[in-house]
């Protein structure tokens, strides 16, 4: 798939970001995400990099019938990129979370092009040592995905207690 384009979600995504996210949680989890909550994270991650950053993943749409006018990018997907202290290799593993790709988007290499930016941008990075990400068990066309980008499955287990 030619034409995507994978740069950093600005504030004029946010609206897209919600509802991808909230695209995803019921998709992937059956969960209903409170949009007031999920549009404050969004806005914190944009306003606080310290704490990550999100990708948006562009599809150039065909020119428009105007001589020379420029399409409008079409939003394709994004992902969540957070960050995770490691003492044992004195460095930070980047999570990769929240992906969601557009329906008519999927098996058309949009993930592929975030994730490599992703690996790009970590590699560029002097303090990260991996990337990390977590899938639902049954989520098998995830797994395939993320396998045939070069993740391996762990031995850990994921265990959380949620406040």
């Amino acid at each position: 798939m030619s034409g995507i384009v994978v740069r950093p979600a600005a504030t004029e995504h946010v609206a897209a970001l919600v509802a991808f996210n909230q695209a995803m949680a019921v998709e992937s989890e059956g969960k209903a995400l409170d949009p007031a909550v999920l549009e404050r994270g969004v806005h914190h991650l944009l306003s606080q990099p310290e704490d990550g950053f999100y990708l948006v993943a562009e599809q150039d749409t065909e020119p428009g019938p105007v001589r020379g006018a420029l399409p409008e990018p079409e939003l394709a997907g994004s992902l969540l990129v957070t960050f995770e202290w490691s003492d044992w290799r004195d460095g930070r593993f980047w999570w990769i979370q929240s992906v969601y790709v557009r329906p008519e988007f999927r098996r058309r290499g949009v993930y592929r092009a975030m994730h490599q930016r992703v690996r790009d941008l970590a590699r560029q990075d002097g303090r990260a040592c991996g990337l990390r990400l977590y899938v639902e068990r049954e989520n098998t066309g995830a797994m395939a995905t993320y396998q045939a980008m070069g993740m391996v499955e762990t031995h850990y287990r994921l265990y959380e207690e949620e406040f």
